[in-house]
């Protein structure tokens, strides 16, 4: 009886050691503790600087991940299967918020929920891609930041690079909305300065390196707007280059410092932190997505790649910013 008496006095006792350490957790705020599902379409530099910054940004607002929130990242590898199948996951598993990064990551989640707020990034267009109503009031479940690169401002530089050129190169995949929106006003600029536009588009990394070589025979110099095509694999464009001694302007940095030799560009790691602390807002509570404005890049940043001046055999001290 006496052993039987002791087994119960321990077993109480680990109950209420139990109950003990629930309470502490509550008391320590482990119940404020805030979910993230996180949702990149490809891996590349520039949406790996995207997603890195939005973390940077939560945590300037007091969202440190494993602590104050918890982040549940995933990459869908480029593949649209995966972007549904990741999407229902996230949204099964009610986050607080959900982030997208690229326009079909937001879609996807779009698609999964009308009711989970969701922010994103390196959307060119977010009211293009349905994703808000309009950037003043998106209306829905969506906010987050553009990455629509300055466009007129690139050809300016490019075209200040090469003054003489008659014929200048966009390369861009035919299937991504962001890509085709830019390319169209690289189009209107290059016609406004009396320039020849020659266009030519792929459908997978498998025709970069073709294409590139294609364009590059064919032109005084090209344009290489923010895609995710081409940025997975802008070695093979620069490498393009460097033998055909073409000089390019890419509408990313990260693009430019492997692809091209300059551009004036949107630093992504910056964009994503931006898009962090709009996140932080929303999951304090301060505001929903339907009112929170979408906002564009805070600054921009003049760039020069000097390997491939040298390359070209440009000076690059000669590459002057032409908005200054």
């Amino acid at each position: 009886m006496k052993k039987v008496l002791a087994g119960l006095g321990i077993f109480s006792l680990l109950v209420l050691g139990a109950c003990g350490q629930g309470e502490s957790a509550t008391e320590n705020g482990n119940d404020d503790v805030k979910t993230v599902g996180a949702l990149q379409f490809v891996e590349h530099e520039s949406l790996d600087d995207s997603y890195k910054g939005f973390v940077r940004g939560l945590e300037e607002e007091g969202f440190v991940d494993g602590d104050t929130v918890n982040i549940d990242y995933h990459n869908a590898q480029g593949s649209q299967d995966n972007l549904k199948s990741i999407s229902e996951k996230l949204v099964k598993s009610e986050p607080d918020l959900l982030l997208g990064v690229t326009t079909v990551a937001g879609q996807s989640l779009l698609t999964a929920t009308t009711d989970i707020p969701i922010v994103v990034t390196c959307v060119t267009d977010l009211q293009e891609a349905k994703l808000v109503k309009s950037y003043d009031e998106p209306g829905g479940n969506v906010t987050g930041t553009t990455n629509m690169s300055p466009v007129a401002k690139q050809i300016k530089l490019l075209l200040s690079i090469v003054p003489n050129a008659k014929k200048v190169g966009i390369m861009y995949n035919s299937g991504e909305i962001n890509s085709k929106i830019q390319a169209d006003l690289a189009v209107e600029a290059l016609e406004k300065a009396g320039v020849e536009p020659v266009i030519r588009t792929v459908t997978s990394t498998n025709d970069v390196q073709q294409v590139s070589q294609t364009v590059a025979d064919e032109v005084d110099g090209i344009y290489l707007p923010t895609d995710n095509t081409f940025a997975s694999a802008k070695t093979l464009v620069g490498d393009v280059m460097k033998e055909k001694k073409v000089p390019l302007v890419a509408g990313a940095i990260n693009d430019a410092k492997e692809a091209g030799i300059a551009t004036i560009g949107i630093n992504y790691e910056e964009l994503g932190a931006q898009t962090g602390r709009m996140a932080a807002k929303i999951l304090r509570g301060e505001a929903t997505p339907a009112e929170m404005p979408v906002e564009e890049s805070e600054n921009l940043e003049f760039f020069v790649n000097e390997e491939m001046c040298e390359a070209l055999g440009i000076d690059p001290a000669s590459i002057k910013n032409p908005e200054e």
